[in-house]
């Protein structure tokens, strides 16, 4: 019997939530100046505002996760979602500071749950020796929205004003979460378009040929386990350091590059996607790349540390002649080279929590992506600081040194293949 393969219509489905919320959470960059202008804030204010979300995000994170391996990914994504198709709305209803801060927190707060849900979510319907490259592409979904965000923001904008752009993005979500919740099961075997050869490419299969089966009991969670867990801190140690460095790019790259580098909206809409365009290819180069090496050795902590370490090394490397060189082009393209290696590390940093969390993959996910959320909130306060002191490269100094500290946690603490909740992941 031919295997169906309805797990992979299940990540397009998926992938398109990654692309949705970070279009939510991106567009804010090309409207900034803009916002900025009509609401009388600060370059320092817009990087309070800007930072909003990833605190909200940050806090959210346990709490969400917690919720998905509780409730299942079909009802928590399900209500996720609503509530990210509502926040856009009432960023584009800001009338002040207060407003817009309160619009980015509830943003943050909805948008919590989504990836770590996801995560368990596609935990149950992929096997192991799958997790890298699924992580890949739906990562990659949510750069290619970094891509098409400002091309749509800047027509949005143009046509009817910065505040349409929020109150149209808003729609995407509740759409997807209708479509989500009459199309996703919580398990594949509860699915009418999976069939058993299918299963058996999920699931595995016994010595006598029947089906490997997943305990379907709903147990408490090991906290002491996890938090008391070495692995555990050192694997959301390492996605500070991923998450400070990619968050330039969801902030302050376009004005980056309009106020330092003096290119026009046309120009950014081109030249500008580069990095961004790099940052798709290493998010499925990384991840297929991780899952390629675990497949031929069995061996996922060389898999996952021989793809993520050097990625850092060659990150931190690439953006500093980005920030220090006289030509904009040059410097688009060092970011692309810079945000290309970056990339790499997220198919194996993603998969790693599904690989050592087990059934717990959702809080274990969620604590991680919390600690990079709040790390994460430090980029937009530091950048935006500093830019607004006329200091155009030592943010990205800083940023190097984070990511030559990401490349050593890899090398040295992170161990893929040591379970945080006390039994194989």
């Amino acid at each position: 019997m031919k295997a169906t393969n309805f797990r992979w219509y299940i990540l397009v489905l998926i992938s398109l939530m990654y692309l949705i919320c970070y279009m939510d959470r991106s567009n804010i960059a090309v409207a900034q100046l803009e916002i900025a202008k009509q609401l009388g804030l600060s370059k320092a204010q817009m990087g309070i505002a800007l930072a909003a979300f990833t605190w909200a995000y940050a806090i959210a994170q346990v709490p969400m996760g917690w919720l998905g391996d509780r409730f299942g990914a079909r009802k928590v994504l399900t209500w996720v979602m609503v509530c990210v198709g509502l926040s856009p709305i009432m960023t584009g209803a800001s009338m002040g500071f207060n407003s817009l801060f309160g619009a980015r927190v509830g943003l943050g707060l909805s948008e919590a749950g989504a990836f770590p849900v996801a995560s368990r979510g596609m935990q149950i319907w992929f096997a192991k020796s799958e997790r890298g490259r699924i992580q890949g592409i739906t990562h990659l979904f949510s750069r290619l929205a970094v891509v098409v965000t400002p091309i749509l923001s800047i027509t949005i904008m143009v046509a009817l004003g910065w505040r349409a752009i929020f109150y149209i993005f808003g729609l995407f979500g509740i759409v997807w979460a209708i479509a989500f919740y009459f199309i996703y099961r919580d398990n594949p075997e509860d699915h009418k378009s999976v069939n058993r050869a299918e299963l058996a490419k999920i699931r595995g299969l016994n010595e006598d040929g029947s089906l490997k089966t997943v305990s379907q009991q709903r147990q408490q969670v090991p906290w002491k386990l996890i938090l008391h867990s070495k692995n555990m801190w050192y694997i959301a140690l390492g996605y500070c350091c991923f998450f400070f460095g990619t968050n330039f790019y969801l902030t302050w790259y376009p004005t980056y590059l309009r106020e330092y580098r003096h290119m026009s909206l046309k120009s950014l809409g081109l030249l500008g996607t580069l990095p961004l365009i790099a940052g798709m290819l290493g998010d499925v180069v990384g991840g297929s790349l991780s899952d390629l090496i675990y497949k031929k050795t069995r061996n996922s902590k060389f898999a996952r540390r021989v793809v993520a370490a050097p990625g850092f090394l060659l990150a931190a490397a690439f953006v500093i002649p980005a920030a220090r060189t006289n030509s904009s082009l040059v410097s688009v393209l060092c970011l692309a080279a810079s945000f290309f290696s970056l990339e790499l590390v997220i198919g194996p940093a993603w998969a790693v929590p599904m690989d050592v969390g087990g059934q717990f993959s959702g809080t274990v996910t969620s604590i991680m992506n919390m600690a990079g959320a709040l790390a994460a909130s430090f980029t937009a306060i530091i950048y935006g600081s500093l830019f607004g002191k006329g200091l155009w490269v030592a943010p990205f100094i800083v940023t190097a040194g984070v990511m030559t500290l990401g490349a050593l946690i890899w090398i040295f603490l992170i161990n893929p293949e040591q379970s945080v909740v006390g039994a194989e992941g």
